[in-house]
Formats: structure tokens, C-alpha cells, sequence
């Protein structure tokens, strides 16, 4: 694929009680890539979050914010915040964590490498990709995911649970979005199958991942049981769909 120019650029930076994380994440955005614009889509955040991004926002004109009226879950912010950006005539999403986890600096690397792709995926999984301050527990957990993902779903992707990524708007278009409903992990999960499925560019570029330091994490039980459920569910549908073709 020849290169192709990036456009305008949006960074997504999904919210919800991260009070004392939003300016350190934004002023980082900023810092490392000074062209890309910041959307903060916030769900109702009761601990003042919404305030403080409309507060950035009226200092730094590349700061937007999209008020969700309550906590529908990371796959609906992420996809409202896709509407917004098409609407908006943006040629670039990025999906970011605003805790922490992910580091500005690794923006650079994914978006030097969308412009030989139509997705780039930042992943913990290849070499040179590195988890910081998990415990075993944890990596277990993570690396189990994905195999078990890429054993059932037959995508050549070693990091299809992370939430650090860009995509083309070209490359959203040739995604039916109406039917993406996944939450959490299997959000990411359900999207980066569907970019595999559309016979899209997807590439995997190696970033370090922090755990965050300041405030609650939003992983839970129940956003695991509803991965394993929905991949495997996936799985045996391809499998079954393969043999009525045979």
C-alpha cells in the first residue's frame, strides 16, 4: 500500500470519573502530536470530569467535548464519538484511554504506521510491546484472551483486546457499525474482526502499557464474561457458516 497523507486527525479520550486524570492526558496529547484535535466524551461523569473538559476546551480550541447523558458503556462513547467525528469531517480516529494506561508518546508510532495502513492497532503482545505494574494474574488473563480470540475467530491479530488504536474513516465506512453492540474488551475485539473481515490494512505496532495510578479501574467481571461469551460465539458461527458452504 502506498503512503497516504493522515488528514484530520481526532483523538477520542472516552471519560467517566477521571477527575484528576483528564488535564495530564490531554496536555500529553497535545505535547507529542500538536496537529491532532481531542474530543472527551464524557458519560455524566459525577465527579466533576465534564466541567474540567469543558474548562480545557475553552482555553485550547483543539479540545472538544461530547456530553453523554449518562454511562452507556466504552462501545457506545466510542461509537457516538465516531459519529461526531464523521460529521465533523475528520479522515482519522484514534481511541485512547484517559487514565494513563496508554502513553502519548506511543501516538507517534501508530500514527506513523496508519499511514501504510487502514488500522493500527497499539498491542502489549508483540515483541517490544511491554506491560507495566500488572500482576501475573493479570498478563495471564490478557495473553490467554487473545489466543483463545485468535484461535476462534482465525485473525492473525495478537492484541485484538486493546484500547489503543487508530483507524481511517475510509476504513470505519467499510465497517458496519449499526451492528457493532459489544462493550468493554469485546469492543475492541468486535471491531478489530470486523476490519479483518472487510479485507482491511490492519497492522500491530509495539506500545507500553502502564496500569494506572490515579483512580478506579472499569474492568470488571462481567466485561470479561461478556468477551468469552461473544467470541465464542463468533467462533462457532464461523465454523458452522464454513460448513454449510462445504
Amino acid at each position: 500500500m502506498n503512503t497516504r497523507p493522515l488528514g484530520k486527525i481526532l483523538v477520542i479520550v472516552p471519560t467517566y470519573n477521571e477527575l484528576e486524570n483528564i488535564r495530564i492526558i490531554t496536555s500529553g496529547i497535545r505535547t507529542n502530536v500538536p496537529g491532532a484535535d481531542i474530543l472527551i466524551a464524557d458519560d455524566n461523569s459525577p465527579d466533576g470530569t465534564g466541567e474540567v473538559a469543558d474548562e480545557l476546551a475553552a482555553t485550547d480550541q483543539q479540545i472538544k467535548v461530547l456530553h453523554r447523558t449518562n454511562k452507556a458503556g466504552l462501545g457506545a462513547a466510542y461509537l457516538d464519538a465516531f459519529s461526531w467525528a464523521k460529521k465533523n469531517g475528520y479522515d482519522v480516529v484514534v481511541e485512547m484511554d484517559a487514565d494513563g494506561s496508554h502513553r502519548p508518546v506511543d501516538l507517534v508510532k501508530i500514527l506513523e504506521q496508519l499511514n501504510n495502513a487502514d488500522v493500527v492497532l497499539g498491542s502489549r503482545w508483540v515483541a517490544e510491546g511491554k506491560v507495566v505494574n500488572w500482576p501475573l494474574q493479570r498478563k495471564i488473563l490478557s495473553q490467554g484472551g487473545n489466543i483463545y480470540t485468535r484461535l476462534m475467530l482465525g485473525i492473525p491479530v495478537k492484541d485484538a483486546t486493546g484500547g489503543f488504536r487508530a483507524y481511517r474513516m475510509t476504513a470505519l465506512d467499510q465497517i458496519d457499525l449499526s451492528k457493532v453492540q459489544s462493550q468493554g474488551y469485546c469492543f475492541q475485539v468486535d471491531m478489530a474482526w470486523r476490519a479483518v473481515q472487510a479485507g482491511l490494512t490492519v497492522v500491530e505496532v509495539p506500545i507500553t502499557f502502564i496500569e494506572r495510578e490515579i483512580g478506579e479501574s472499569k474492568m470488571s467481571g462481567s466485561i470479561v464474561k461478556e468477551a468469552l461469551w461473544r467470541v465464542t460465539q463468533w467462533g462457532f458461527q464461523k465454523r458452522f457458516n464454513l460448513l454449510k458452504r462445504n
